[in-house]
Order: structure tokens, then C-alpha cells, then sequence
């Protein structure tokens, strides 16, 4: 994996659990071949600001510095980030612009660095972070993650932020296109918490290193819920790693087309798992108020702090 992403290093892109095995093209208006993320290897970006609806460990006082990546390995039929997830809405942008970017929102003040859906970038970012960074890097990742991967970026990342989806397969591959959704995610967190170890955040309140798994519940999916937290339980000891509990589902994108997810859950739905969550001990983490399943809560992606001059437009790729 080494060599410069801009003159292609990879012959065969096995990044993530996809394993697509083919020659991504360099820049995304070149010709040649893409992979399931149907990205080139050079980033999309479709907003660089500082955000602030992150965990409060992660968001803190000033906000993280996000960038939000265009493109994904997973095709979740329920996407609030369609837009760029699907729809790939961006800008492309060099590597050495990205670390820019980076120095741009840290005088902003931000916390960290926060990586929103970089994994099909990952050669990009691992040279955008040669040189250690003032404060944390965030990997803010859908779970979907191969284990050489996130080896791969040891010392790079800090601080790992990945959503644990499903344990039922069925689930995974209708909703996500991932029959080994749990399989592949629940090995790549185990590997994330080898390199950190149990979290520590800093008396700033911000986390300094270690794993934060995300899980979004999702509706009539209660009991999938509860296996993931007991999968946790059985898996981390107190103070291994932080875990957040989602109410924020809202029926985006192709939820329409699922009619037993095309609605929110219900607060029966989250009591009960919330509930669960507490006999299970994981007092490590979040819960969501039921305010957050709002759409006022999806960013803007109008290409905000990407560009190097003035605001230009968005791209489509």
C-alpha cells in the first residue's frame, strides 16, 4: 500500500470487505475502471466546516473538523447522506489540498479531524497524514472495514468512530447490500480497540484515543439491537470503549420501498433498548434525545471550505 495515490499505486483494490479486485482509475474524470464505491482514487469532498451533532466527546465546545467524503462501500437503502454517498455530489481534490484542509479548519479550532466515509480514499488519506497533526484524527466509518485496513492506518488514526449496523444478516444484505456485514465490522472494531486500547479523553472532554461504536436502531429491529449491545458486553470490559445508542433514523432515501422501515421508531422501541443497554452494564457512551431524528440535523453539502478560492459550486461526479 504504499506509493503516491495521485499516479494510482494499487494494482488490485482490496481496500474494504468488498474486495473488487480491479485498477481504480486515478481521477474520477479519467478513464477506466471503479470499483463497488464507483470512486476514482482521488478524494471527492463535498464539505470541509466544523460540525457540531457529533458525540459531545467528538464535537465538544467548538466542533469537529469534518470532511465529508462523496462515495461509499455500502448501499444503505435508508442514507440520510444520499447525496454524496450515493450520488458521489463533490469536489475532487488533490492530496496536498486535503492537508490543507486539515490546517484550515484546526485554525478554525477545531477538536479533531473528523474522516466521514473515507475508507475507499485510504491511500489518499494515509498520505494526507505523513506528518502527525496537533490534534486527533477521527476515522468516521460505516463499520464495513477490512482488518488489514484499519491495520494499515495504525498510528495514522487516533480515535475510531464506526457504526456497528446489524448482526442479522438477512438484515445487512437487505438493507445494506452486505450479507457479511457483522462478520467483516465486528473483526475490524476488534482490530481498531488492539491499537488504542480503552479510551482516554482528555479534561477538555474530548477523546484523545480509542474506539466509539455508533449503532442506529432501526425500526421493528429491537432484538437485532440487543444482540449487538450483548455482542459489546461479552466482547469490551468497562472502560474499553465508548458506545452510542442512535434514535436518529428517519425514512430517507429507498426507505419508501421497505414498508416495515418506512417510518421512525417508536419511543416504546427505544425505551426498551435503551433499557436493555443499562442491564447489560455499557454505562460507557451515549443516548439520543428524541429530537435528533430531525432532517434540520443533515449538513449542507454545497462543497463548504473545499474549494481554495472563492466558492465555486459543486461538481458532479
Amino acid at each position: 500500500m504504499r506509493g503516491n495515490p495521485e499516479r494510482n499505486p494499487m494494482s488490485i483494490c482490496n481496500i474494504c470487505p468488498r474486495a473488487c479486485k480491479i485498477e481504480r482509475k486515478r481521477s474520477a474524470s479519467d478513464r477506466g475502471t471503479v470499483g463497488y464505491c464507483a470512486s476514482g482514487m482521488l478524494p471527492v469532498i463535498s464539505r470541509a466546516a466544523l460540525h457540531h451533532w457529533e458525540e459531545p466527546c467528538i464535537a465538544g465546545t467548538r466542533g469537529a473538523g469534518t470532511v465529508f467524503f462523496a462515495g461509499c462501500n455500502l448501499s444503505c437503502v435508508y442514507c440520510q447522506n444520499y447525496e454524496i454517498s450515493e450520488m458521489r455530489k463533490g469536489i475532487e481534490v488533490s492530496v496536498d489540498r486535503l492537508k490543507e484542509i486539515y490546517q484550515e479548519l484546526i485554525r478554525q479550532g477545531a477538536h479533531n479531524i473528523d474522516l466521514v466515509t473515507p475508507t475507499h480514499y485510504t491511500h489518499a488519506i494515509f498520505q494526507s497524514l505523513r506528518d502527525p497533526l496537533p490534534v486527533p484524527v477521527v476515522y468516521n466509518c460505516g463499520g464495513y472495514e477490512s482488518v488489514h485496513t484499519v491495520a494499515f492506518l495504525r498510528n495514522k488514526v487516533q480515535c475510531w468512530l464506526p457504526d456497528l449496523k446489524y448482526m442479522d444478516s438477512k438484515a445487512s444484505k437487505r438493507y445494506s447490500d452486505a450479507p457479511d456485514y457483522f462478520e467483516k465490522a465486528s473483526a475490524a472494531i476488534e482490530q481498531m480497540f488492539r491499537q488504542t486500547g480503552p479510551y482516554e479523553i482528555g479534561p477538555d472532554g474530548i477523546l484523545k484515543k480509542g474506539v466509539l461504536i455508533r449503532h442506529l436502531i432501526l425500526p421493528g429491529q429491537v432484538e437485532d439491537t440487543k444482540r449487538i449491545m450483548e455482542y459489546i458486553a461479552e466482547t469490551f470490559a468497562p472502560g474499553d470503549v465508548l458506545f452510542s445508542l442512535m434514535r436518529q433514523y428517519i425514512p430517507y432515501r429507498r426507505a419508501s420501498e421497505f414498508p416495515e422501515i418506512n417510518r421512525r421508531i417508536t419511543d416504546e422501541e427505544y425505551e426498551e433498548c435503551e433499557s436493555y443497554m443499562e442491564d447489560l452494564g455499557i454505562t460507557d457512551g451515549y443516548v439520543q434525545a428524541k429530537e435528533s431524528s430531525d432532517k434540520a440535523f443533515i449538513p449542507i453539502f454545497d462543497g463548504t471550505g473545499v474549494l481554495e478560492s472563492a466558492h465555486e459550486g459543486l461538481d458532479q461526479k
